[in-house]
């Protein structure tokens, strides 16, 4: 396939690293131009998202979606996958602005940094060779470390930055090992050429074995799954709001995208071989999440376990190992991205009357009574994240199930129903205490027009109304795993 064919078919990526350079030069000529730079940045990503929504729409696959000679794969599923990236991506920095002007500046290059981790996401999701795999899972990740440190005059930040990109660098020498292991004992690069090598109903050599088994604990750290997940709760309460909620929704969306087309493309052949690693970290990763979020008082912390939570529910669908499970998985994480997306909001919306963050639980105390719009969101996050009908969260969490149930996963179904009522409890700690507690009176600060749009519309789709769209969302799920499939 000629360059020019690649380069169209590759356009966001084109787009979004053009910008991102033209913006850079701009910030460094022009520092006060930020919240100008900002939206240009914010145009840019949804520009992005109308170049990829037709793949998505139409289920390009196979060799019409390959780019640059089976490095890159711009089909339905790695087109799915980056509508939520740039979407939440755009989304996080919206609310940046604000929230950097009030605790220390706006920097301009903040902006630049989101468009350069959005390419690498981008290329994450679309590689199909462990060459493009590590250059966009390093691009998202080194623009990630600069933004987790951004306020440079608060300690919690520069903290977060630190232990991300420590474990970061841990976490990439794991996979590099992985890779150097299947390369070494494969003989290839490519995604299709591992799959040829590694080929059901042959013998799979311990070197191999090796190679897989720690590019999985590579990737497991990428999507914060138990046991590499400790990095979590210190870095989303350390870094900047606006940086976790991204932390919390694009990079989960690339990193788990990513995941699945290593396991069902590259080792689709050996399924035995890391299905069992993939049921216990689901497992361990509910458990851990849900207990490990009880005793949390930062809103942000109890969030950070509830996103490893989550991601054990995740991996249900991963496990089963199968079309249906593809589209479960999918289906989940658009609507898990959303439930983020309106919670981080709801957070950042909770401020002082001197514009200072209030990320206690105990400083919610009695906000139904002092802001009843603001608690009532957090409530419709909180319930939907638990999974309670009639909320939309509880569609994502049944059709993970069902995808297992169906794969003759039971008791990997049961396991995670049963310890999903664990979850419900620190959940529901937080509607209580902003409901039947005596107002602590420490949530004085006004919700912006930008912030109080974002509610609305993001809480109407987690709401009752979002089962309007499950046979939309299905479909779209269901061809981008087909196309997934295909691929193997």
């Amino acid at each position: 396939m000629s360059w020019a064919v690649s380069l169209r078919l590759l356009a966001a990526e084109d787009l979004l690293s053009v910008w991102g350079l033209v913006l850079l030069l701009v910030s460094a000529w022009a520092p006060a131009k930020g919240r100008a730079i900002t939206w240009a940045a914010v145009g840019v990503l949804f520009a992005a998202i109308a170049l990829v929504w037709p793949n998505v729409s139409t289920g390009l696959s196979g060799a019409d979606a390959s780019a640059f000679y089976a490095q890159l794969s711009v089909d339905a599923f790695a087109s799915y996958a980056k509508v939520l990236i740039y979407g939440a991506a755009a989304v996080s920095l919206m609310v940046a602005p604000a929230f950097f002007e009030r605790n220390g500046g706006y920097r301009a290059e903040y902006p630049v940094l989101m468009l350069f981790a959005a390419l690498g996401m981008g290329l994450m999701v679309s590689a199909t060779d462990m060459m493009t795999l590590y250059i966009g899972l390093e691009m998202n990740s080194l623009a990630a470390y600069v933004m987790a440190a951004m306020l440079r005059t608060d300690g919690r930040s520069a903290e977060a930055g630190l232990k991300y990109f420590v474990l970061g660098a841990l976490a990439s020498g794991i996979l590099l090992f992985g890779m150097s292991l299947t390369y070494g004992f494969t003989g290839g690069t490519g995604f299709g050429a591992i799959a040829k090598a590694l080929a059901a109903g042959t013998s799979l050599s311990m070197g191999a074995t090796f190679g897989i088994v720690f590019m999985m604990a590579g990737l497991a750290f990428k999507i914060s799954a138990v046991p590499f997940h400790m990095w979590t709760p210190d870095v989303y309460e350390g870094a900047p709001t606006p940086v976790t909620t991204f932390f919390a929704t694009a990079p989960k969306v690339a990193a788990m995208g990513l995941t699945m087309r290593v396991c069902l493309m590259a080792f689709g052949g050996q399924v035995a071989a890391w299905q069992q690693i993939v049921m216990f970290a689901s497992i361990a990763s509910i458990v851990v999440g849900a207990l490990g979020a009880i005793g949390q008082g930062n809103i942000k912390r109890l969030m950070a376990y509830s996103s490893i939570n989550n991601v054990g529910f995740i991996l249900v669908g991963l496990a089963a190992a199968t079309t249906d499970g593809s589209a479960a998985m999918l289906t989940y994480l658009a609507i898990y991205v959303v439930m983020s997306l309106c919670g981080f909001v709801v957070v950042l919306s909770l401020r002082d009357a001197d514009g200072k963050s209030v990320e206690s639980i105990a400083d919610l105390a009695g906000l139904s009574r002092t802001k009843p719009g603001l608690a009532a969101a957090l409530a419709t996050v909180m319930f939907s994240l638990a999974g309670i009908p009639p909320l939309f969260g509880f569609w994502g969490k049944f059709v993970v199930f069902q995808a297992a149930v169906a794969a003759g996963l039971l008791p990997l179904a049961v396991i995670g129903i049963a310890a999903s009522v664990i979850g419900a409890f620190y959940y529901l700690k937080v509607v209580k205490v902003m409901y039947f507690d005596e107002p602590a009176d420490k949530v004085t600060g006004e919700v912006g027009s930008l912030n109080a749009v974002l509610l609305i519309v993001t809480g109407l789709f987690i709401s009752p109304l979002g089962y309007l769209l499950t046979g939309w969302l299905g479909a779209l799920a269901r061809g981008a795993a087909v196309a997934l499939t295909k691929a193997v």
